[in-house]
């Protein structure tokens, strides 16, 4: 069975983000070991061709401004008017009024393809009403319900992440159980997991087989990452060389998915 990690090495998609200032670093890093090449372009003069060259495009909220979010509504215009996939990452979603009314504006003003996020921003920027702790998101709703409810309000394609990940659509639901705990330990990992989706997405037009893929390989990576690594520091290079060297028969052989629809 193919995977798409080894579309993306071939065809070396470009990805711009237009992203928080914490994880830039981290993010470009990451898409060069996943064999994507990364831009960082946010100013207003020049998003619009930017993501018109580019293969994909990601919106993430984590830092933002007024400015910044008004190059990300341009920059996601243009995207659409080119075809090109939109993945917004809403960090932070349900912390501040303008965080929340800004990810909801994008919304309203681009076509997005897919919303990546944790159990909370999810549920905030649903509405879906469950209790939720801390800042990982974590909470008391099962992950897939919560999923099934927030895509009845917001009908993009949902990628909720945590200790179990699922991809959710209109038909499609999949529960995707590779990763390691130290990945929350690692700022910027849900970031970058965002802009994996992307580069995913710019090899294939099916958003749920895109999301899963992505999971499913960069859960596996941070397994085998762990595996060699067991504190933080050295964990995040170990992780960055897994991205780089994980394939798709590692992959087939270690994903662990269960679909229903």
């Amino acid at each position: 069975m193919s995977h798409l990690i080894e579309k993306v090495r071939k065809q070396q998609p470009l990805i711009h983000n237009i992203t928080n200032q914490v994880v830039m670093n981290f993010t470009a890093n990451g898409l060069y070991a996943v064999g994507a090449a990364p831009v960082m372009a946010h100013a207003r003069e020049e998003v619009e061709e930017m993501a018109q060259m580019a293969s994909s495009l990601v919106l993430n909220i984590g830092t933002l401004t007024t400015e910044q979010v008004d190059a990300m509504i341009l920059a996601g215009k243009a995207a659409n008017q080119a075809g090109v996939p939109v993945v917004l990452d809403p960090v932070g979603v349900g912390a501040t009024t303008f965080r929340t009314g800004s990810a909801k504006r994008i919304l309203q003003e681009v076509k997005v393809t897919c919303i990546r996020g944790n159990a909370g921003e999810i549920a905030n920027l649903a509405g879906v009403d469950t209790e939720v702790r801390g800042v990982d998101g974590s909470s008391d709703i099962d992950v897939l319900q919560l999923a099934s409810l927030a895509f009845k309000t917001l009908k993009v394609p949902l990628v909720i992440t945590g200790a179990e990940d699922v991809v959710v659509d209109r038909d499609t639901q999949v529960r995707v159980s590779n990763g390691h705990s130290l990945l929350t330990k690692v700022t910027g990992a849900g970031c970058l997991l965002s802009a994996v989706i992307a580069a995913f997405l710019a090899v294939s037009d099916n958003v749920v087989e895109a999301a899963t893929d992505a999971l499913s390989y960069y859960g596996v990576a941070a397994e085998n990452a762990a595996d060699q690594q067991e504190f933080l520091g050295s964990f995040q290079i170990a992780f960055l060389d897994q991205l780089s060297a994980v394939d798709s028969e590692t992959v087939n052989k270690k994903k662990q998915i269960t679909r229903s629809s």
